[in-house]
């Protein structure tokens, strides 16, 4: 004699995307906007085996289940969906809902040859960006140029930016602290030119304001500035230098790419980058074609 009903398969689906979401907060201590891609990601594969024994899942449905959803997306947007697809079926096999690990059938979604590289400005370029920006002396010019330095030199990305603080700045110290992807707190080194377009910004550019952000704007009310509006002062920067205009995650690309043909190590561009791994850099150095030439075999029958 059964003790209680059983619950309905969207009850039961809910309550189990509901456990994974706690799990990748408490357990994997995931940023918000990552926990969401993985949760719908999650949802959306377990209803398509609806009320199915976990146990019964094989590597052919995981594998089956990537093929049909991957060509209605985008290539970065299948692989979002495959990651979190991965992250979901190994939860399953660590509490014990799965007694086999699925993660490795899951296949990995490609897009045409070479299409993922980043795409940095050229040298050239950026000087171009740095000094127009530094032709502007008036306190909204002191500030963007300050932002348009640290994108190009440290890699920042725009969130970074407009996440810093007035505390984060250790001049003692000669170090910057940064709050990145995952709610991770990292300190880096303060070049020298950052610094002085930081101070040349603090002294005759920042309004006095309570708020502690590091950049604020420039008429009231005197608040943080939002990661679209360090995107804009990026695209104001390339229409100054005559540059066609980018994204403030070009200047990204650009400093990582700068760091590895000045003889950087990958593990030093990750490290700058505060990437986890990297096998995440290792995308930069497909790039550097000189470098890379060095490494290609001679065709047969050409000249040495």
């Amino acid at each position: 004699m059964k003790g209680h009903l059983e619950s309905p398969p969207t009850a039961r689906l809910e309550r189990l995307v509901e456990d994974y979401r706690q799990w990748l907060v408490t357990e994997r201590s995931l940023a918000t906007t990552t926990v969401r891609y993985y949760v719908t990601g999650a949802r959306l594969f377990l209803c398509e085996f609806g009320d199915r024994d976990l146990q019964s899942l094989s590597l052919a449905d995981v594998t089956g289940f990537v093929v049909r959803q991957c060509p209605r997306r985008s290539v970065g947007n299948a692989k979002n969906l495959a990651t979190s697809v991965r992250s979901l079926l190994g939860y399953l096999y660590v509490q014990g809902l799965t007694d086999r690990q699925l993660a490795s059938g899951v296949p990995t979604p490609s897009g045409p040859h070479a299409g993922n590289l980043p795409r940095g400005l050229p040298a050239g370029e950026v000087a171009a960006l740095v000094a127009a920006s530094s032709k502007d002396t008036t306190p909204k010019g002191r500030r963007d140029h300050a932002m348009v330095v640290m994108l190009a030199r440290l890699g920042l990305r725009a969130a970074e930016v407009a996440a810093l603080r007035l505390d984060d700045l250790d001049w003692r110290a000669g170090e910057i602290v940064i709050r990145g992807k995952g709610d991770r707190v990292e300190r880096l080194p303060l070049p020298v030119d950052v610094g002085q377009a930081l101070v040349a910004y603090l002294r005759q550019g920042r309004p006095s304001s309570s708020c502690r952000a590091l950049f604020v704007r420039t008429n009231r009310p005197w608040e943080a500035l939002s990661p679209s509006s360090v995107g804009g002062v990026v695209h104001r920067a390339c229409v100054g230098a005559g540059v066609t205009p980018v994204g403030a995650h070009r200047l990204r690309h650009s400093a990582a790419t700068a760091m590895l043909r000045a003889g950087a190590s990958l593990e030093e561009v990750a490290q700058v980058l505060r990437q986890r791994s990297t096998q995440v850099t290792a995308v930069y150095a497909k790039v550097d074609f000189v470098a890379l030439r060095t490494l290609a075999l001679p065709w047969p029958g050409g000249r040495p």
